[in-house]
């Protein structure tokens, strides 16, 4: 153990080389031709053309890459900066920065943000809440953080919710897949769209 609360972070120190693992890995998907725009596709049915996104936890850019294809001003954000150097080489468009979600201070308001890639599970427990915090701040009047994760991986989906209530945003719509399956108690994926409460 390294006492490092971030799982990402925890992985990096006992292997060095685990960025480059995760990038060689989507650059061998995406060469045999699998499917990675899924939350992209569902986040793009969700908004007008143009409209403000924030990919939170962006890694190597594949979802905000292709909202930005598609029209819409996109701004990344991810601890790793060797995620993000590969994001800006793939995909120049967008703005990649380096950083923690957790505190999360952009001068931008978002009509949506995009959690995808079980990027809540690696979060230090502690900083869970500061990180849906952070969310509601960024969101512009009528805006979403649409935030999506597997089960099995030590933040079960109640402790989720309970930790958006406690954020002040409150649940919209619960699937259990980015393709708009609803969301049932058997479920072994959670995708959330979330909305400040009272909006």
């Amino acid at each position: 153990m390294t006492g490092i609360d971030n799982l990402w972070l925890r992985k990096i120190a006992e292997n060095p080389g685990h960025s480059q693992w995760y990038i060689d890995r989507f650059r061998e998907m995406a060469a045999r031709g699998d499917d990675l725009g899924g939350e992209a596709r569902m986040i793009d049915a969700m908004l007008p053309r143009g409209a403000r996104i924030l990919d939170a936890g962006c890694g190597t850019g594949r979802v905000g890459g292709l909202l930005a294809a598609a029209g819409h001003d996109v701004t990344g954000v991810d601890l790793d900066p060797e995620l993000i150097a590969e994001a800006r080489r793939n995909f120049p468009s967008p703005d990649w920065f380096v950083g923690d979600l957790s505190q999360l201070d952009l001068p931008d308001r978002f009509q949506a943000i995009v959690c995808a890639g079980n990027v809540m599970t690696f979060a230090a427990p502690r900083s869970r809440v500061d990180i849906l915090r952070r969310f509601h701040t960024h969101l512009a009047p009528g805006g979403r953080a649409v935030i999506g994760f597997g089960a099995g991986r030590d933040y079960d989906f109640t402790d989720f919710l309970t930790d958006a209530k406690t954020a002040e945003l409150v649940p919209e719509l619960l699937l259990s897949t980015w393709d708009l399956r609803p969301f049932t108690p058997t479920a072994d994926f959670l995708v959330a769209v979330l909305a400040p409460a009272g909006s």
